[in-house]
């Protein structure tokens, strides 16, 4: 079997490929980095270079690999700089995607398409309308968010119009070891890392603490591509998540437990979103009946990874 992975180099990227070869080690794994991008790309992966805004170079990538699954997890993934670069999250997003489907539909054979979308394409939902399922409407709220609706919805077109085999993952807050820091809780842990190692005064800097979101460990979300290349519906549109809510200040407290340093905590008015949304929890329910899959480690074990992972960086 042969894999193509987009954003090889990123997070989610790097658990998937290292998910891949322990469970399925004759996979024969292609992975396209961005290239600007100065991540190392796994050394087990074929790699290959390219910009998912320039077709050729996409179609050349894509005629070398020529694969059997395509997991699509390249884009602009940060939130907060889409408010200020909204013009970026949609040229990555929504143009990679039509691009790089453009150039899958002019191969003699249909690879399967698992897209990563986002929970955030549903915007604002009424807390007793949640957990949310996959027929909640779309309404983002930030750029980022409109760029993955329109993202989710060209891969639907791509199915329905040209009979693509593509699966959407609408994918809720993950996060785990090597989370980039931007990310709040991976802030709070190379903070609180930091401060331990007495890099940094006793002070942790934080955003909004009242917003409640469905964390998943990047780990489980591994697991869920595979078995959405495997065993999903093509044409489908599945929510990735825990089904459980927390605060975002429960996160930060969790963390904090796990260290004995007695820190401070500050809001820094930086870290404030223009726009946030207040209660953003799943239903993976769809997913489950299609697959089997439910995530297996819980938010504890994964904020003490985080943690750990951020101790041995600094």
């Amino acid at each position: 079997m042969r894999v193509l992975i987009t954003g090889a180099s990123g997070f989610v990227g790097r658990h998937l490929v290292e998910h891949l070869t322990t469970v399925a080690p004759d996979t024969d794994i292609w992975g396209l980095v961005w290239s600007e991008d100065p991540a190392e790309a796994p050394p087990s992966i074929r790699r290959l270079t390219g910009d998912l805004a320039l077709p050729s170079s996409l179609a050349q990538n894509i005629e070398r690999a020529r694969p059997d699954i395509v997991f699509h997890l390249a884009g602009a993934t940060s939130v907060a700089s889409s408010w200020q670069q909204p013009d970026r999250s949609f040229q990555v997003n929504a143009l990679g995607t039509l691009n790089l489907l453009e150039a899958l539909r002019s191969l003699d054979h249909k690879p399967v398409v698992v897209v990563a979308t986002s929970g955030e394409i549903y915007g604002a939902v009424p807390e007793e309308k949640q957990p949310i399922g996959e027929g909640m409407p779309l309404r983002p709220i930030s750029p980022y968010a409109a760029s993955k609706a329109a993202q989710d919805l060209i891969t639907a077109q791509y199915h329905r119009g040209f009979s693509v085999p593509t699966v959407r993952l609408r994918l809720f807050p993950h996060t785990g070891p090597h989370r980039p820091a931007h990310f709040a809780a991976s802030s709070f842990a190379r903070q609180i890392a930091r401060i331990e190692r007495g890099f940094d005064p006793p002070l942790l800097k934080v955003g909004n603490l009242d917003a409640v979101r469905d964390f998943t460990d990047v780990r489980d979300v591994a697991r869920a591509y595979r078995l959405a290349a495997t065993s999903a519906c093509a044409g489908e549109a599945y929510n990735i998540c825990s089904g459980r809510g927390v605060t975002i200040r429960w996160v930060l407290d969790t963390l904090l437990s796990f260290s004995g340093v007695d820190i401070e905590v500050e809001l820094d008015p930086a870290r404030l979103r223009a726009a946030d949304i207040p209660h953003l929890v799943g239903d993976y329910g769809r997913f489950r009946s299609a697959t089997g899959w439910m995530p297996e480690i819980p938010l504890e074990q994964t904020l003490q990874d985080l943690l750990d992972g951020w101790r041995e960086v600094v």
